[in-house]
């Protein structure tokens, strides 16, 4: 959590002229059925929901809260009541003499109503714009950041763009602390990469000639489940610089143990902060993996992260890294690993998220047979649905070239494989 400070004039102006533009439309975007009620019992909740927006329009919010409130109770509750509920606790939280516990209440009050309508009707857009802002003077950056691209993906009006695009800079320049935790199944259709073919045609001097393949061991297709942590922190050293340090945990479990696998990594080094719109890190990493819980090798070097926004909706990025690999027992997979990856993520709507990469790679092992390269191509996509569900998936398909010395035999000495 980040402690609450106000707001820069700019980003303060952004509040006031985002609300003032959208204002007009915020009852009939955010308006939604409301559950049965009598004649007389809808014009008393209606006066009422009139005389809250009175008096928040008079900087009176406290007094607004207490009206909302009752009215923002129980599942069928009226959507301007929720909005407005939001939008009053919000301009309560936002006052300079409010202490921090009530602050951070009143943000909580805001976050849960907002949230509340989002559930009902995940598109609207004035409604993920003040709870991105709820989320950002709380001090929760990564969420904040996630809702306002949602908010920029709705193409809003210019003036409130550019103002949402304020509020991200000023996320990205006062990022400290991010963590990170998630779960999710593994299916794999090859998990210890080996084929059930026995006979393999490779060309050689000879023409295409037939070879036995001799492997004890067959391919295994199952769901494994896939846990990861981590953390990270940056220091601030300039404006414009910052040190990274941090670092990640992941594992990933199948039913048979031998195919199991534990990776912790570790890195630090500088963050530059290239304008508005772009930043890179330049750091040292280091990776200790296990397979079947036995220590199986270890990774020493350099990675560098580089990321773009191209326009309001789209994200380029591109990361290599370079390490020296160490086995335990495998000696002779010891040697350099060079990894390279870019893609774009890119949000379609206010409630879809798609986001594809590619990659390549090359380890250089210390025997010749047993030096590979590879090529990777990955697709993931993100739906917001009603009723608070979200769906989604990812998927990589994953190219190896062995390029070792397998003459006089192969030739070219290469054998390719898809696994």
């Amino acid at each position: 959590m980040t402690a609450f400070k106000p707001l820069p004039a700019a980003l303060a102006g952004a509040v006031l002229l985002a609300t003032s533009l959208l204002a007009a439309s915020a009852p009939a975007q955010a308006a939604g059925k409301p559950p049965p009620a009598s004649p007389a019992g809808k014009q008393s909740a209606a006066a009422d929901v009139a005389k809250a927006r009175a008096l928040m329009t008079k900087g009176r919010d406290d007094e607004a809260l207490a009206i909302l409130r009752p009215l923002a109770k129980g599942r069928e509750a009226p959507s301007n009541a929720l909005f407005l509920l939001g939008l009053a606790a919000i301009g309560a939280a936002h006052k300079p003499d409010i202490a921090e516990d009530d602050r951070d209440a009143l943000l909580d009050e805001a976050i849960a109503a907002l949230r509340k309508l989002l559930i009902r009707r995940p598109e609207l857009i004035r409604v993920r714009l003040e709870l991105a802002r709820a989320f950002f003077l709380k001090g929760e950056d990564t969420l904040a950041r996630r809702h306002f691209e949602q908010v920029l993906a709705g193409k809003p009006p210019a003036a409130v763009a550019l103002n949402v695009n304020r509020f991200l800079a000023q996320i990205r320049a006062r990022k400290r602390w991010s963590v990170r935790v998630g779960a999710a199944l593994a299916p794999d259709s090859n998990a210890n990469a080996q084929t059930k073919e026995r006979t393999i045609v490779l060309d050689t001097p000879l023409g295409r000639l037939p070879f036995n393949y001799r492997s004890d061991d067959e391919p295994e297709t199952g769901t494994g489940i896939s846990v990861w942590a981590g953390g990270e922190y940056q220091y601030p050293l300039s404006p414009r610089w910052r040190l990274r340090s941090g670092a990640d945990f992941s594992r990933r479990e199948y039913r048979s143990d031998e195919l199991d696998r534990m990776n912790v990594t570790a890195h630090i080094g500088p963050r530059w902060l290239i304008g508005r719109a772009s930043d890179a890190s330049l750091l040292a990493s280091v990776r200790q993996s296990w397979l079947a819980d036995e220590e199986d090798y270890r990774d020493l070097g350099i990675r560098i992260e580089g990321r773009h926004r191209l326009n309001r909706r789209t994200t380029a990025f591109l990361n290599a890294a370079r390490h020296e690999r160490r086995y335990e027992e495998r000696e002779w997979l010891d040697g350099p690993v060079t990894d390279i990856s870019g893609g774009i993520g890119w949000v379609a709507t206010p409630t879809l998220r798609v986001n594809a990469g590619l990659g390549w790679g090359q380890q250089r092992t210390e025997e010749e047979t047993q030096r590979h390269t590879w090529r990777s191509v990955r697709f993931g996509t993100t739906l917001l649905l009603p009723y608070g569900f979200t769906v989604g998936g990812t998927g990589t398909l994953r190219w190896t070239e062995y390029q070792g010395n397998w003459g006089p035999f192969v030739i070219g000495g290469v054998v390719s494989q898809i696994v």
